[in-house]
């Protein structure tokens, strides 16, 4: 077998070591770069509208100028509360081309987390989404003393709007911005210029599961290097396309951004969530990234329309994912693939594998995953249909992309995060943690010297909190969370992560599946059932009309959960089969605190929450 090494990686060394000193820089060098080609999509209703460089950069300029007419100096921090959008992405521009660092903030947070990130970052001014946003502000208003002004994108239902100096319109400041640059053409330009690689960029707080969250603070050059490194890796080019709808608040949402100027490729915004399915066939990007929870989702929908062929059609279907399985596993070992078996994946690609591309729009050449481990036979199946997912890893103290699979043969390890950008070096410790250390990781924690310093080792590298395994080749591979592995009564040790995400594979129907047993004699789970997806088998399965609470706790439902455990623990160690399991009457969401944004399992809040379901399975 022949394998392609990390250090044998075709890398522009050049591109990586004379990178711009900031972001603003990055963003004028496009401009300059590539003024007409397109920069940006947005829907405005169902209109998607389009922005070149050149427009981009006019647009953010005034948004920047707006906020030094503001009083926003150099260092100063700004907060965006809101969903993803096109005007995140404008703002986060305006704050930068400004010199300022931005603050991000997940639309769903409540008032008191809101005005705990605004307030201890020493945020001045706070972009706002909508009313609702504006109403979470102003409640904590005492809280906030920095902030000395809000700007809201959609001022509809907003009160006092005239009378509250505090609160503006996102119209009055472009105005004032404008009128600032007739007066001085050279502001933006000179802010720009005043910017090093290690100026502050921006500050991203943790979505911790307990306690306040810790801000990491950003360099310019770290999110620059991002960008650049995936320039330098050359998987990217001006001809591609990316739909991004990840929260911005969230640090990889933040860095695909980057990647996309710094490779020149346009970017779709949009956020809504239950808009991405039909927006793929509308935009037809060639990559996206996205949560493995999103490809689960997929994958599921797709088997349940497979599921539905009888006959010489089943038959086809089968045949088909067979032969698309043996070209995945020869591009993996990089081998050739025969002219029979070519000719097979010709035939296959055609009636099948096609059909299934167009409901992603027809040209996704990959997708990138992460902010959570992707199960391996997800990825395996997204393989043998042409559409690759290339895993990647990395946390908000490394600036996302640490390591990603890449999209050429023998580059690409099903089950791994593939290997380090180029310029970051990985390695275990004795206890098997990762540590990583390259110009991504943080600076230091906001106002955090003492977490800070337990963060990095002697000899400067960032311990992750994560248990690997790195092999000859260079791919890393996570086992799990080092705080998540747990001991059992009978000193066993079990990684809840592989179980869990292993079981996502196989069961369509499946919402989460934790699994618990920290102390206990055995390990058991706690399952939650995706409702489109378990109402779609009720409805197949002459068990519709059912309401979701009672139709998950049924017999034929529970029945049919046991038999996916049962095909789980055929392929367990004895010590880690699941011995018993719950199904919840709801699914876990982000708004029940269940979830983080990025849909990341809060696990010891979810567990603290169904301490009594939990106990019960230990019981009798």
């Amino acid at each position: 077998m022949t394998v392609k090494n990390v250090k044998d990686e075709p890398v522009e060394r050049s591109v990586i070591d004379d990178r711009p000193p900031s972001c603003g820089h990055l963003l004028r060098n496009r401009v300059q770069k590539s003024a007409d080609s397109e920069a940006y999509q947005y829907f405005r209703g169902e209109e998607l509208e389009r922005r070149t460089w050149r427009q981009t950069w006019d647009e953010v300029s005034a948004w920047a100028a707006g906020l030094v007419d503001f009083g926003i100096e150099v260092g100063d921090r700004v907060a965006i509360l809101s969903s993803t959008r096109i005007e995140w992405v404008w703002a986060n521009w305006g704050i930068m081309l400004a010199g300022a660092a931005t603050t991000t903030v997940y639309a769903t947070s409540n008032a008191e987390a809101v005005s705990y990130i605004v307030g201890h970052s020493g945020s001045r001014i706070v972009f706002a989404e909508d009313a609702s946003q504006v109403e979470k502000l102003r409640v904590r208003r005492h809280e906030m003393p920095d902030v000395i002004a809000v700007v809201v994108f959609d001022p509809a239902e907003v009160t006092d709007l005239d009378s509250d100096d505090w609160v503006h319109t996102l119209d009055s400041l472009v105005e004032r911005g404008r009128a600032r640059l007739d007066a001085e053409p050279g502001l933006v330009d000179a802010r720009v210029d005043s910017l090093t690689p290690q100026s502050l960029s921006t500050i991203i707080y943790t979505s911790g599961t307990t306690g306040n969250p810790k801000g990491a603070e950003l360099t310019h050059d770290a999110l620059v290097y991002e960008g650049v490194a995936v320039t330098g890796i050359d998987i990217l080019s001006e001809d591609d396309l990316q739909y991004l709808w990840l929260p911005l608040a969230h640090v990889f949402g933040n860095v695909l951004i980057m990647i996309a100027v710094a490779t020149g490729s346009p970017t779709c915004v949009d956020g809504r969530i239950d808009r991405i399915v039909p927006n793929l066939a509308v935009v037809r990007p060639t990559w996206m990234g996205a949560a493995p929870r999103i490809f689960e989702k997929a994958y599921a929908a797709v088997n349940a329309t497979l599921g539905e062929a009888t006959g010489a059609k089943a038959k086809l279907v089968s045949w088909a994912f067979g032969v698309g399985q043996k070209v995945a596993e020869a591009a993996e070992k990089d081998v050739p693939v025969g002219p029979a078996l070519s000719a097979q994946h010709a035939i296959a690609d055609k009636l099948v594998f096609a059909k299934i591309r167009e409901r992603f729009g027809g040209r996704v050449r990959f997708f990138i995953s992460g902010s959570a481990r992707l199960d391996p036979e997800l990825s395996w199946w997204f393989a043998g249909v042409g559409m690759q997912i290339l895993e990647g890893y990395g946390l908000t103290e490394t600036s996302a992309a640490t390591c990603v699979n890449r999209p050429w043969r023998g580059a690409h390890q099903h089950g791994s995060i593939g290997w380090p950008l180029p310029g970051t070096e990985t390695k275990l410790a004795s206890d098997g943690e990762l540590l990583v250390k390259g110009p991504g990781v943080m600076s230091r924690y906001h106002q955090a010297p003492e977490a800070t310093a337990e963060a990095f080792t002697e000899d400067g590298f960032f311990r992750t909190g994560d248990v690997a395994e790195i092999d000859d080749n260079g791919f890393v591979r996570i086992t799990d969370r080092k705080k998540d592995v747990f001991k059992t009564s009978g000193g066993k040790y079990i990684a809840p992560a592989t179980i869990e995400s292993r079981f996502k594979g196989l069961c369509p129907y499946v919402g989460q599946f934790i699994v618990v047993g920290n102390q206990r004699n055995y390990a058991a789970a706690l399952v939650t059932l995706d409702p489109e997806a378990i109402h779609a088998w009720a409805a197949e399965n002459g068990h519709a009309g059912q309401e979701y609470p009672e139709l998950v706790r049924s017999e034929p439902v529970r029945a049919l959960v046991q038999r996916y455990v049962d095909e789980l623990n055929e392929g367990l160690n004895r010590w880690e089969t699941i011995k018993r399991f719950t199904i919840l009457d709801h699914d876990l969401t982000v708004d029940s605190g269940d979830l983080t944004p990025s849909l990341k399992l809060r696990r010891r809040a979810v567990v603290d929450k169904f301490s009594d379901e939990i106990d019960g399975l230990y019981q009798g």
